[in-house]
């Protein structure tokens, strides 16, 4: 018993230490996303807020991070610079609905058959977006590239900053490595007057002098202020779909991938609802929603945050940085939250993907590259749609090699073809040419007792088959196909020898039947 309380204290304290270190990267990065998006950074910040906290506690991964991200800004900016921002808060709400659907239809467990090679390309996709996103910070409020003095200082602030990440645990792991490099970074710079960039100094440069603090209240609820009508539906329905469903593929792949660091086991269906429950809240509150964010995620983990408390903690602690800490997060020197991101990078990549892949088949490396280089050229949820196609693909390919067929000669001297694999789209033409009809004897019989008619294609070779073998005047037998089978077959359909008890019952993928 003693030994159970000790754990849970100490699974407490990482957790709200974890916590911690989230907020302080939490805060610049639910800014940039508003920027992005075109909307105040009190819409982001409380995004981040709301998402943050109901996901922490409803949601059906303990330790990861959901709030305010690039690839929910990346879609509504469109939205918001054609209608405003109160269309953006219904379209918010609307995804909401209909990722709380997706999670009462269990629609979350298919993301268990995303393939691996897919996974490796979705992970080093993002950690090389996660890097070239931080590349940003490296230059100028005109857009140049910083020189001189504040490169070097801004270089030295990173690699001290990634050196006490590395090196602290190998001391002690009683506090969070990122919590202590963040604080000594910020001491150093305020404490000796080293001139670098601060948080404060990059919101008045992303907004060019607009907004000089992150100070703010609480969210207020507030009905979106669109027409209630068809039209307004149909503007923010195409918006809404595209959230949704970047959203729950984010949020549910980066879920497998906490599975696979922590080996553990999220539930899905779960996440579906809570992360819908909290973006329908952002729609009310004025918030512009989110989902899961592998950056904050990866460094929770790797913070030793596992359970809901670090999640509530980076929550709150955000909510208190804008009612009354502003000053405290706007005086952290960004090349400290760079430092902690590129280690997200270092820990995000999987490097041993590149020693296996000239081990793996072709296709399989192949799709790795495919994914990550779609990632970082488009979106996640492009690249892993992308992914799963090709890898769909791949697979039928292989397995339009798999059909073969066992030939005899039964005891009435006709020749028996017993065809074994799928017939569909992808084998038509490797089951075409198992036959010979010019050498074959005048009775043929095909048995398809241990194979399947998938598609209307196979339906198609199989009336090819008829035609050629009548052409050269013989006769065919087409045994144990199913009823839709031999409804579809035109030229064979006389051929087909009926079994009510021993032909099989499945059905053929055909719009004639649909």
């Amino acid at each position: 018993m003693f030994s159970l309380i000790k754990k849970s204290r100490a699974g407490l304290k990482n957790d709200v230490l974890s916590g911690l270190t989230v907020a302080l990267a939490l805060v610049p990065e639910a800014v940039a996303f508003a920027f992005v998006a075109g909307v105040d950074p009190l819409v982001g910040l409380h995004a981040a807020f709301m998402v943050g906290f109901i996901t922490a506690v409803l949601g059906g991964r303990p330790g990861m991070i959901s709030g305010a991200t690039g690839a929910i800004a990346i879609v509504l900016v469109a939205l918001v610079a054609q209608h405003g921002s109160e269309y953006m808060f219904a379209a918010v709400a609307l995804m909401g609905l209909i990722q709380m659907g997706a999670g009462a239809l269990r629609l979350g467990k298919f993301i268990r058959m995303v393939p691996h090679p897919v996974m490796l390309g979705f992970v080093n996709g993002l950690a090389i977006v996660i890097f070239m996103a931080q590349l940003g910070q490296f230059k100028t409020a005109d857009g140049g590239w910083l020189q001189d003095t504040e490169l070097y200082t801004m270089l030295a602030l990173v690699f001290g900053t990634m050196a006490v990440i590395h090196f602290l645990p190998k001391l002690t792991k009683a506090i969070p490595s990122s919590l202590v490099a963040i604080a000594g970074v910020t001491l150093l710079v305020n404490f000796t007057s080293i001139d670098s960039i601060t948080v404060v100094d990059y919101l008045t440069n992303a907004s060019h002098g607009a907004i000089t603090s992150i100070a703010g209240g609480m969210p207020t609820f507030s009905i979106p202020m669109v027409p209630f009508s068809l039209e307004t539906l149909m503007i923010i329905l195409p918006y809404s779909i595209i959230l949704a469903a970047v959203g729950l593929i984010e949020s549910l792949l980066t879920l497998t991938l906490i599975d696979e660091l922590t080996e553990t086991r999220g539930r899905g269906n779960r996440e579906c609802a809570a992360q819908g429950l909290a973006n329908l809240t952002c729609g009310f509150f004025g918030g512009m929603g989110g989902c899961a964010m592998i950056g904050q995620s990866m460094i929770n983990i790797n913070s030793g945050g596992r359970g809901r408390a670090s999640g509530i903690t980076a929550s709150v602690v955000l909510l208190a940085f804008v009612l009354v800490g502003s000053s405290l997060i706007e005086m952290v020197p960004v090349a400290a939250l760079v430092g902690v991101m590129f280690m997200v990078v270092l820990g995000t990549f999987e490097w041993s993907s590149l020693r296996v892949l000239p081990k793996v088949p072709r296709s399989d490396a192949f799709v790795i590259i495919l994914v990550s280089a779609v990632t970082v050229a488009t979106d996640l949820a492009m690249a892993v749609f992308i992914g799963v196609i090709v890898s769909a693909l791949v697979f039928a390919w292989k397995h339009a090699k798999v059909i073969h067929a066992v030939t005899s000669i039964d005891i009435h001297g006709s020749k028996v073809y017993d065809i074994r694999g799928p017939l569909f789209f992808g084998s038509t033409a490797s089951f075409l040419e198992l036959f010979d009809p010019k050498e074959d004897p005048k009775d043929i019989i095909v048995e398809f007792a241990h194979a399947r008619v998938s598609d209307h294609s196979a339906i198609e070779a199989i009336d090819t088959l008829a035609e050629r073998y009548a052409s050269v005047g013989k006769k065919l037998h087409l045994r144990h196909l199913s009823a839709d089978c031999r409804l579809l077959l035109h030229n064979a359909r006389k051929l087909v020898e009926v079994n009510v008890i021993e032909d099989p019952q499945y059905h053929v993928a055909d719009d004639a039947l649909a």
